[in-house]
């Protein structure tokens, strides 16, 4: 489909598609294999300004639209969507920031996240607080001038690597939810450390991992927004950054229907191509079809975000789930059009089977989403 990009837009996507084809298509499987982080193609990223895309103008970005980060990270989740995370979840990273932040605080950071000097990471899970964000168990004590950190942040994708951290944190245990609190936490402040580094299923080529608080003082300037606003400013950065999730999800499943319609023409069985077989097109043909409208799910969400709309928190939410709920069929789908190759990992879509699982899961697990668009939906009917 046509989704009428502008020539800014258009260039964007190519940029994105070149790098992932011949920077990241290359190293793909070692990243997977080793699970180290890509610092080289972070590098790269930084060179040719995909970091940039994260960021308005006013700060020395080049957008700061939700689009152009969907354009972005599906060309990189296309070849690799645990690659494609170094720049995603620095996006996640940044956005309490642009959503909450402060002229000095905006001024501070948002350029060195624009230019690629510092990563972005954002953290809110802890170990009896996933799913139930508002569990949270960190505090963040007052104490004159600074504040003063405790307690431990589970699963943080970029944790370890990034410099700059949008840390979640009760200032006032007694009121729940509402005694939460936003903080800028910057790597090498005294009483930051980090834990294991977390060996995961999938998206390996990303560095998941604990981030241990213990007494860690940070300046009062560094509060985002005011207290007690922690909660609605992480809500309202899943609201903006689930789209993000959705538009990885479809480069996934994008990416395995390439390699598995490739596969279906090249691969020949009975004397001839195993594309020929009505079983094998109608597989190819839904898995396009799926692709499809998860990819328009995203893009008019992301432009409804763009436009300005005051609620998209039910959109942002089908996004997420739709399209995670697809990328899950449709790898499954492609590991069985290669059959037993596709179970090896010497062929790409074994990985993407394991990436695409995980889009199910952060920022909120699909079964979160159904009750959040069910919730928008009923309210509609009072």
């Amino acid at each position: 489909m046509d989704y009428f990009l502008t020539e800014d837009q258009q260039e964007i996507k190519e940029i994105a598609r070149q790098v992932a084809e011949e920077r990241i298509k290359p190293v793909r499987a070692k990243y997977d294999e080793t699970n180290e982080f890509p610092w080289e193609i972070v590098e790269v990223f930084k060179q040719t300004d995909l970091f940039a895309v994260l960021v308005p103008e006013e700060y020395d970005g080049i957008s700061g639209k939700v689009v152009d980060l969907a354009i972005v990270t599906e060309e990189l989740s296309r070849v690799c969507g645990g690659i494609s995370l170094a720049l995603g979840a620095t996006g996640l990273g940044s956005y309490p920031i642009l959503i909450s932040g402060n002229e000095e605080q905006k001024q501070k950071y948002l350029p060195l996240i624009a230019n690629g000097e510092k990563l972005a990471a954002f953290a809110l899970t802890e170990a009896n607080a996933g799913s139930d964000a508002g569990g949270i168990e960190t505090t963040a004590t007052k104490d004159g001038d600074y504040y003063v950190l405790n307690g431990t942040k589970q699963w943080i994708t970029n944790g370890g690597e990034a410099d700059i951290y949008s840390v979640f944190a009760l200032t006032d245990k007694t009121k729940g939810a509402r005694g939460a609190s936003c903080f800028i936490v910057e790597k090498g402040t005294e009483g930051f450390s980090f834990g294991k580094k977390e060996d995961k299923m999938g998206i390996r080529g990303s560095a998941t991992r604990e981030l241990i608080f213990d007494n860690c003082r940070i300046p009062k300037e560094n509060l985002i927004g005011r207290e007690g606003m922690g909660f609605m400013i992480a809500m309202k950065t899943f609201d903006k950054s689930r789209p993000m999730v959705g538009s990885q999800a479809v480069g996934i499943a994008q990416g395995a229907y390439e390699e598995a319609a490739r596969y279906s023409k090249e691969r020949h069985q009975f004397g001839k191509s195993v594309s020929s077989f009505q079983g094998v097109q109608f597989m190819l043909a839904d898995m396009a079809t799926q692709i499809e409208a998860a990819r328009a799910l995203v893009m008019q969400t992301a432009r409804m975000i763009d436009a300005g709309s005051k609620k998209y928190s039910k959109e942002s939410a089908m996004c997420k789930v739709f399209a995670s709920d697809m990328a899950m069929k449709v790898t499954t789908d492609a590991v069985q059009i290669l059959g037993g190759y596709g179970y090896m990992k010497e062929y790409p879509v074994e990985k993407m089977m394991r990436d695409a699982k995980i889009t199910q899961i952060y920022e909120g697990t699909n079964q979160i989403q159904r009750n959040i668009i069910a919730s928008n939906l009923l309210k509609e009917f009072r």
